[in-house]
């Protein structure tokens, strides 16, 4: 009987002990998901849409921490918003996509959470056959139902293949006066917008994609002599005005547009031994003292109009020591490769950030 007694009493004391571990580590799990939410809640009033000079960068100063910016470090203002029940969509190039993986970064602390929905598929966000990547991605928290999203538009254009029985080898017609399918389709369920566009205006961009300007539904003739800055000009500002007049109809929208990022090489561009090779924070000086924006396009597109200016031009330029850069072991600075080296090759080089 005693021995029965010292097992029974060892049994419920085990059993107690599991309880007690399994409420630590319920109450564990619980200190971890409001730590998440809490970082969601404390992302920047970028998204908040109050005005405070919010149209300018001007007499700003920034400490010399040692690290470089990353595309939402950079804009960060005062106020702080609550992003419950919010969907946040970033839309343009590559510097978009940055922006949208900063973000993604900053409310995961980078670490993998099964928590996490891939809600792609609710915006047909899918790899299609052939595809390297899809067209964007869209992840849900659902802690908050805080949804964030990015879809590739280089251009902010619409974009579709002239010949819709041969995607594969067809041109496509790119409408600089209408904005991408994507975002007339979705634009209803987003809360917060980001746009960008810039570094593909460029003449081997459009060869590479096969992009033919399309105005009015038809071709413009005589478009190889079409000044790309011109092109560029009036599709940002199509962009702008169709977006202005969309928010009428969607009270709860904001939207942003992100200025271009600025380049940083020196003695030459990308192609023509230019160099991006400075390590030193802020050593061209820690002011943007200007009333207008460094991308004037942009910042003379959105006055007017409902869409606010992200203006992180001048104060990037700043932050040269952050761009990335690649350098040989021992040799001079290979820019030109950068991005398409092979394995080996890879293995000697040493990235700057």
């Amino acid at each position: 009987m005693d021995d029965l007694l010292v097992s029974s009493e060892a049994k419920d004391h085990t059993s107690e002990g599991y309880r007690h571990s399994q409420m630590a580590e319920e109450t564990r799990s619980v200190e971890k998901n409001y730590e998440f939410d809490r970082a969601l809640w404390n992302i920047t009033a970028t998204f908040s849409g109050e005005e405070k000079d919010n149209d300018k960068m001007r007499n700003s100063s920034f400490k010399n921490t040692g690290r470089p910016l990353c595309a939402s470090t950079i804009i960060l203002v005062p106020r702080l918003t609550i992003l419950l029940d919010k969907t946040i969509a970033f839309i343009g190039d590559s510097l978009g996509r940055q922006q949208f993986q900063s973000l993604m970064c900053m409310v995961t602390s980078g670490e993998e959470r099964p928590e996490i929905e891939n809600v792609g598929w609710k915006y047909g966000l899918t790899k299609t056959l052939g595809a390297v990547r899809p067209d964007g991605w869209a992840y849900r928290f659902p802690h908050t139902n805080t949804t964030i999203l990015y879809y590739w538009s280089a251009t902010l254009c619409d974009l579709e293949p002239i010949n819709i029985n041969d995607t594969f080898f067809t041109d496509f017609a790119m409408h600089l006066d209408r904005p991408p399918a994507f975002l007339k389709q979705y634009l209803h369920q987003f809360d917060v917008l980001i746009l960008n566009t810039g570094h593909h205006w460029v003449r081997p961009k459009f060869r590479a994609n096969r992009w033919v300007l399309h105005l009015n539904g038809k071709p413009i003739e005589g478009r190889h002599l079409v000044a790309l800055r011109k092109v560029k000009k009036f599709a940002i500002y199509s962009i702008v005005r169709w977006v202005d007049s969309q928010m009428t109809w969607h009270p709860r929208l904001k939207t942003f547009f992100r200025t271009i990022s600025p380049r940083h090489f020196f003695g030459g561009d990308w192609d023509t031994g230019g160099r991006c090779d400075n390590t030193t924070p802020l050593a061209g000086g820690n002011e943007v003292k200007q009333d207008e924006s460094s991308d004037s396009i942009v910042g003379n597109a959105v006055k007017g109009t409902k869409v606010k200016i992200l203006d992180i031009t001048a104060i990037s330029q700043l932050r040269d020591e952050g761009h990335i850069s690649c350098k040989w072991v021992g040799d001079e600075i290979d820019d030109e490769n950068c991005g398409k080296c092979d394995v080996k090759r890879l293995a000697k080089i040493i990235y700057i950030y």
